[in-house]
């Protein structure tokens, strides 16, 4: 019944019901187009220098022509851990024109996590920041890592700011932490010795594999999704497609710029901010530490953007600022909120105080990422994640497997189309657990769905909590408590509880330092049915996040009582 695809009645206007992502043979193909098409334009933008589409351009070519000195061969991994500095996207051009695959990892990890992520995807090299260095020192001699490349701050910054950048960061702030890496080749000098070997370029195929995308991990152990070249490609078409028809009411005198705050080794950011901001032409606002909101503000108040994609903690971070002010939001024609999921308190504040509403959408590293979006058109905030991209298909499957049809009947989200990954890496026991026998894959999330084919997700499977019997979802306590007056942030899991198998506990954040036990519970009472009210409340100074902001309920719930 759903095949029919009702929500392409929801579509805007222009947005076709499917892409033809057959237009690129493969990522490299697309960024050969931009290096030509875009030369001169600026590509990134970063503390406050520019770089353009051509320096790119070379930089990435004699980074990949040094993969090659190095004896790595199509289809070799390697790794990238560093925030959002220009190198990280002249490394993800150099591996994937090399025949490479790209590991994104977090520049955050422990030594053990990042362990298990270079042991899983059997990463040859690493391009790594200095300030991150020690991790991987630490955890080197038991992965097959051969090849260290060493980033530092200010190595694409002109001199004597590049010298000066590194200078501070290492001496002032003591950002680098001492290490020893013998054998590791500084960024520079990686490039220098390309420049002087043979690049041969490689054929490659959109069945390629292009990036290995660890799975967040909120869940459990942390799982390689596998993007190939096409299924990238896919999303970065379905999402230029979704978002043409605000984008084009930029200015054409004005280059079309997004803020990328995100972290690029997310896919979120690296689909939606790195790629799409590739085949547009468009300008990348790179935000190395987006936690530092008030250098996030400066930055912003000197830039003219049109695009922010965001989560709901940056969003909030940011709106809830003093430096708000400084930064002229009048030229954003686009704000989406991804990755979590986005309060109704947040969207109406972002709204008041930039005039544009947050435009929700939804998907996972398994689906490059993504799935479903708001109609971009949209003037106010649903708390829905939209309507399926072009070439999408979505349906919800009871706990057997069948298709729910009921509307506004719960099941699992499960999803099709051309972005969805080929399978986890190494591990065909969870790629057949993920996928259905028609090709769906499950995401773990339980969502509804209504007549006009809008889907709106109540919480992850796993995230669930059964109080007496009853499902409880934690983002529908979260929804309803982010509107209490003196919460900044909220988070609800289940802990064991002898009477009722288990109990909502809520761990909050304080907007207001005088709110109290006693006036959330009355609140809860006015506002929620009796098995949804929290039988434990703490407060925290802050809640326990991934580097892209999402809550990890996970340690709330495992922690000393």
């Amino acid at each position: 019944m759903i095949e029919e695809r009702v929500w392409l009645g929801s579509y805007p206007e222009g947005v076709p019901a499917d892409i033809d992502a057959s237009q690129y043979q493969s990522l490299v193909g697309l960024m050969a187009d931009s290096f030509a098409k875009y030369a001169n334009r600026t590509a990134y933008s970063f503390m406050g220098q520019d770089i353009s589409y051509a320096q790119t351009d070379v930089k990435s070519q004699a980074l990949a022509a040094y993969f090659q000195s190095l004896g790595l061969e199509k289809g070799d991994r390697v790794a990238i851990m560093m925030p959002n500095v220009p190198q990280y996207p002249v490394a993800v051009a150099a591996i994937l024109r090399a025949g490479l695959v790209v590991v994104n990892v977090n520049p955050l990890y422990t030594p053990r996590e990042l362990e298990h992520q270079l042991k899983d995807s059997g990463a040859k090299a690493i391009v790594i920041i200095e300030n991150f260095a020690v991790t991987l020192q630490k955890c080197i001699a038991e992965t097959q890592i051969e090849h260290v490349v060493l980033c530092a701050m200010g190595d694409m910054l002109s001199m004597p700011k590049g010298a000066l950048v590194n200078f501070v960061v290492r001496n002032v702030k003591n950002l680098v932490p001492d290490f020893d890496l013998p054998g590791a080749v500084k960024f520079n000098q990686a490039l220098n010795r390309g420049e002087r070997a043979t690049f041969v370029k490689p054929v490659i195929h959109s069945d390629d594999i292009a990036v290995l995308q660890y799975t967040g991990g909120t869940t459990g152990v942390s799982k390689g999704a596998m993007l190939l070249h096409r299924n990238v490609i896919a999303n970065l078409l379905q999402s230029e497609a979704w978002n043409q028809p605000v984008m084009k009411r930029v200015p054409d005198n004005e280059q079309p710029t997004s803020v990328c705050a995100l972290p690029l080794y997310h896919i979120f950011a690296f689909t939606v901010n790195m790629m799409l901001g590739m085949r547009t032409g468009g300008k990348n606002i790179l935000i190395p530490n987006p936690r530092d909101l008030p250098a996030v503000l400066k930055e912003l108040s000197t830039q003219t953007f049109h695009s922010f994609p965001a989560v709901n903690t940056l969003f909030n971070g940011l709106a809830n600022h003093p430096d708000f002010d400084t930064v002229n939001w009048k030229n954003l024609k686009v704000s989406v909120g991804g990755g979590m999921a986005v309060t109704s308190a947040v969207a109406a504040l972002w709204l008041q105080k930039t005039g544009c509403p947050i435009c929700e959408g939804y998907g996972l590293s398994e689906t490059s990422p993504s799935a479903s979006c708001n109609p971009t058109t949209s003037t106010q905030f649903t708390g829905n994640i939209g309507v399926p991209l072009p070439s999408t298909f979505m349906k919800l499957l009871d706990d057997e497997g069948h298709e729910v049809t009921e509307l506004g009947q719960p099941g699992e989200i499960a999803i099709k189309g051309p972005q969805v990954m080929a399978g986890y890496w190494q591990r065909p026991d969870e790629t057949a657990r993920s996928m259905t026998a028609d090709g769906y894959f499950k995401s773990g999330d339980i969502g509804i769905r209504d007549a006009h084919g809008f889907f709106k997700i109540i919480d992850r499977k796993k995230d669930m909590i059964l109080v007496s019997g009853f499902n409880v979802y934690p983002n529908d306590i979260e929804e309803t408590l982010s509107l209490c007056p003196g919460v900044l942030e909220c988070a609800a899991v289940g802990v064991p509880d002898e009477k009722t198998g288990e109990a909502v506990k809520l761990v909050i954040v304080k907007k207001d330092p005088t709110l109290t036990e006693m006036a959330v519970r009355e609140y809860c009472k006015a506002n929620m049915t009796g098995y949804k009210q929290p039988k434990i409340i703490e407060f925290k100074v802050e809640l326990p996040k991934t580097a892209v902001g999402k809550i990890l309920r996970r340690e709330l719930r495992d922690a000393p009582k």
